[in-house]
């Protein structure tokens, strides 16, 4: 689960959509500037590559970065965190229960 929500997080924070566009426009300028040097043809064919290419590389920054981070603390944490939350139940439910004995305690 904590997988999942850190995966999710990182797609939906467009870094990696960010990453391909400015690729994009960094090769779309370098072409403008070389046009002497490119036919058209040439040009749309290798933004198309290069565009492409620098996309199938940030999918695998993607999954490499979804499978090397270490998210045991996280898992740690979310675990201590619905102990605590049990053991606080337990611990009012007790606090409960012994207020009705002292309340009826006093009725008597």
């Amino acid at each position: 689960m904590v997988v999942e929500n850190f995966s999710r997080n990182l797609i939906r924070s467009k870094i990696l959509n960010t990453y391909v566009a400015a690729v994009f426009f960094a090769v779309v300028i370098f072409f403008v500037l070389n046009a002497s040097f490119f036919s058209p043809f040439e040009m749309i064919s290798w933004i198309v590559i290069v565009t492409i290419g620098f996309k199938g590389i940030a999918n695998i920054m993607l999954s490499m970065s979804i499978s090397l981070i270490n998210l045991d603390n996280t898992e740690n944490k979310l675990e201590f965190e619905k102990s605590s939350t049990q053991l606080e139940t337990l611990v009012n439910d007790l606090a409960i229960q012994e207020a009705s004995v002292q309340s009826t305690k006093n009725k008597k």
